[in-house]
């Protein structure tokens, strides 16, 4: 096979109907070929080669140009696994609203998919949201007829509307899981421009500050819940997902499991949270998640960010503090104290070592060393 002879398959929506688009150089052998398929046409718009999507077309163009043109398909499958470990997802909550003519809801095939592929309960209510005030931006078009031009409109109305790189980018991915996952077309809108991803430094507040929160919450569930969003560097929604047994004092370690990206991990127990779990147990008697709510069950993101932030009034910090800022000075200060980065990566269970190597421009001890010209 003459492996300089090639062409890519894509998804394209032709008049409200999928086609397989297809894209080459311009080669008589591959030329030859073209006209032995089944209708094909060509696409102004998308400048390349186009027929009706269907299985006897695809199978058809694998056996024409087998073995004599390299087939480029990537873009027009997808292997991704399901995420088979993510707790159950709950989107009844979109199907019970009650309906408004006026209002274009979620569809209900892009709801079943978010289900068969078990996203995470947070991830699937920003792409429902997202989705939704996309749709309803182009409420007078149906959603097999908007195409890339009409995607990058909406995208620079965001921009003007200042919206952050971040959200813009889950605007995308919302998008992009309608036509891409949902309607089987992987990446269709491959050529969408991203933002620039933002580099910020992460937030991060002295051990002195970290004290003066603990100490100026008296409620011990309130201190236990700081306590440990502190010493372990576990997430929010980590340590609302803890349950008693999680707990190993024999071996004085948190065991993390189903954290980001499906993966168990253990991180730190410090003895003095120990003894105010053993406090709090006694005072509040838990059946089966370390932190409850007043009739049982999981305690709720809310509270634990009201405690954080009442306890930043109380002690008066100089910045805001969040679950997540706790989380990134566990991080600086075990750095500052001279355990490994490798570690440091471990005990967050970041995937890769990159993302912990943001906390060596907040250690303060990168600096110590260096002298001041001034001085």
């Amino acid at each position: 096979m003459n492996t300089l002879k090639s062409i890519t398959l894509f998804h394209l929506m032709i008049n409200n109907q999928q086609m397989i688009g297809i894209q080459f150089q311009p080669d008589k052998v591959i030329h030859a070929l073209i006209k032995t398929l089944a209708n094909p046409k060509w696409s102004k718009e998308y400048k390349m080669v186009y027929l009706l999507n269907t299985k006897q077309n695809l199978s058809e163009i694998f056996h024409i140009f087998k073995g004599t043109v390299w087939i480029n398909y990537h873009r027009f499958s997808t292997n991704k696994p399901l995420n088979t470990t993510n707790p159950e997802l709950d989107v009844q909550w979109f199907r019970n609203r009650k309906s408004n003519p006026s209002y274009r809801f979620c569809p209900e095939e892009y709801l079943l998919k978010l289900e068969l592929k078990r996203y995470a309960n947070n991830t699937a209510r920003t792409y429902i949201g997202f989705f939704e005030l996309f749709i309803n931006h182009y409420k007078e078009k149906e959603l097999n007829a908007i195409d890339e031009n009409d995607i990058r409109a909406y995208l620079q109305l965001l921009v003007q509307k200042k919206m952050s790189n971040s959200s813009i980018n889950q605007v995308i991915n919302a998008i992009k899981f309608y036509y891409e996952v949902v309607k089987g077309m992987p990446h269709r809108f491959y050529d969408i421009e991203r933002p620039r991803k933002e580099y910020k430094l992460p937030s991060v507040i002295s051990k002195v500050e970290i004290l003066a929160l603990i100490d100026h919450t008296t409620n011990i569930k309130h201190k236990c819940i700081l306590q440990l969003l502190y010493s372990t560097g576990l997430r929010k929604s980590e340590l609302l997902n803890l349950k008693l047994k999680d707990i190993d004092s024999h071996r004085m370690l948190v065991i993390v499991k189903n954290a980001k990206g499906n993966k168990d991990r253990l991180t730190l127990l410090s003895a003095k949270v120990l003894d105010n779990l053993r406090l709090y147990f006694k005072e509040y008697s838990p059946k089966e998640y370390l932190f409850e709510g007043q009739k049982g069950g999981k305690y709720s993101g809310e509270s634990v960010l009201r405690i954080v932030k009442m306890a930043s009034i109380k002690a008066k910090t100089r910045q805001n503090v969040t679950p997540h800022v706790l989380r990134h000075s566990f991080a600086t200060h075990l750095l500052e104290s001279g355990v490994d980065l490798r570690q440091i990566q471990v005990l967050l269970g970041h995937n890769s070592s990159k993302t912990t190597e943001i906390y060596t421009h907040v250690a303060t001890n990168t600096f110590k060393s260096i002298k001041n010209p001034l001085d």
